[in-house]
């Protein structure tokens, strides 16, 4: 099984940038994971709905461009399900045994995700109502990522 992490912007802050490394690191022995990012619309403080929905749409084609057919689309919305780590962990065994081999992850930028995005989507997934940065959120994904393999295989791992 493939995991691929879709996502709008850079990683800026050094501190992210070693968490990701560290949980990239971790997923090694369990799957092949690929990080790919596409760049960012600019979007201002005063910009108009109508212009934030455009930049939105135009972070939505670049990310559906990088969906390959076959996938099994996640994408992390506030709307999605809210899932404990255990139920995630049962969500990714039972795509596995289903005969999904690819799954995708999508985390839309600053403005969210397009509806071209949500309509694409298999699954939406909720960490919660509160809003993170789209940059802490792919930590945050590839630690629960993480966490989900050491529970499916009853590896220890702290709570």
């Amino acid at each position: 099984m493939g995991h691929t992490v879709i996502c709008v912007g850079k990683v800026k802050e050094k501190y992210l940038q070693q968490g990701i490394a560290e949980y990239v690191k971790r997923l090694t022995p369990y799957t092949k994971l690929q990080i790919i990012e596409v760049a960012d619309e600019p979007v201002g403080e005063n910009l108009s709905a109508a212009s934030l929905e455009i930049a939105k749409n135009k972070e939505g084609e670049k990310l559906l461009a990088k969906i390959p057919a076959d996938s099994f689309v996640i994408v992390l919305d506030s709307r999605g399900k809210n899932l404990s780590s255990t139920e995630l962990s049962e969500k990714l065994d039972s795509l596995t045994v289903s005969g999904h081999s690819n799954i995708v992850w999508v985390i839309g930028g600053s403005c969210g995700c397009s509806q071209a995005i949500l309509e694409r989507a298999d699954f939406l997934l909720s960490f919660g109502r509160q809003t993170f940065p789209h940059q802490l959120m792919r930590m945050i994904l590839l630690e629960q990522i993480y966490r989900a393999f050491r529970i499916s295989r009853n590896e220890p791992y702290h709570k």
